[in-house]
């Protein structure tokens, strides 16, 4: 693994399960002090624990990526406890399965998607980045630096029979990366994008659909994740801003930019 993140600060939401606490955990083993960001509950507590159990500076964060206030309170946390923040992991959101449980094998089109399960999966995929970015990129910009890491899916996912909202939410959250990367190279903060490179074996996909598709796609395992973002957390990733990073050509990308 490469990557040294010895008394590096990061968030990364959506952290209780999936490529989350996947990420998570590849940092904390870097060195890191990572705060799981996600919806308050057991399921989140349980999470921190087991990791602290494993001796890991893992801290407990609630946070609503659809409420600004929710937001808000967990940056006045991150002031008042860290007093600064180095890395910033957008990974919150919800899957197809929220407006249609069997997508994978009975697409559905997008005249029979409702309205409300629309709206609130681009209220957390979409709006949740920008509400997170908003909140903490003001911190990093009076730092001088800092990075924001974007979690995002193949361009297939957004062109496939039967993925609205999905597909249309990681096009706007990639449009959303790219400007964010512009509008914060002045001050010496990185935006870059990650993806899997693939479907994986999260709970985006439902147990009886992962059955069915048994022998007939390879599930990418979360872990794909780890030595990507540990790399983009790192100082060996300084000053590289803008990019789109797909977890199982990492290596191949590395090579490519003779590292």
């Amino acid at each position: 693994m490469i990557g040294e993140l010895t008394n590096q600060r990061i968030i990364v939401t959506g952290a209780s399960n999936g490529l989350g606490f996947a990420m998570t955990k590849a940092l904390l083993k870097q060195g890191a002090t990572v705060a799981l960001a996600s919806r308050p509950g057991p399921k989140l507590s349980k999470a921190v624990q087991q990791l602290k159990e494993q001796g890991f500076d893992a801290v407990e964060l609630g946070m609503d990526v659809r409420s600004e206030q929710s937001i808000e309170e967990a940056a006045a946390w991150v002031k008042r406890e860290w007093g600064r923040i180095d890395v910033l992991v957008n990974n919150a959101g919800i899957g197809m399965k929220t407006v249609n449980p069997n997508f994978l094998t009975e697409p559905q089109p997008f005249f029979r998607v409702p309205p409300e399960g629309f709206r609130d999966l681009m209220d957390t995929n979409v709006t949740g980045y920008f509400l997170t970015s908003r909140a903490f990129a003001p911190l990093m910009v009076q730092q001088g630096k800092g990075k924001i890491i974007n979690i995002s899916m193949n361009y297939e996912t957004m062109k496939r029979k039967g993925f609205v909202p999905y597909g249309p939410s990681r096009a706007a959250t990639e449009s959303l990366s790219f400007i964010m990367a512009e509008d914060l190279k002045e001050y010496g903060v990185t935006v870059n994008m990650l993806l899997p490179g693939g479907a994986t074996v999260t709970g985006m996909i439902p147990d009886e659909v992962r059955e069915q598709l048994q022998g007939k796609v390879t599930l990418l395992e979360p872990g794909v994740m780890a030595e990507p973002v540990v790399y983009l957390a790192s100082e060996e990733s300084n000053g590289i801003t803008g990019e789109r990073i797909v977890a199982v050509d990492f290596k191949k990308w590395l090579e490519e930019r003779g590292n």
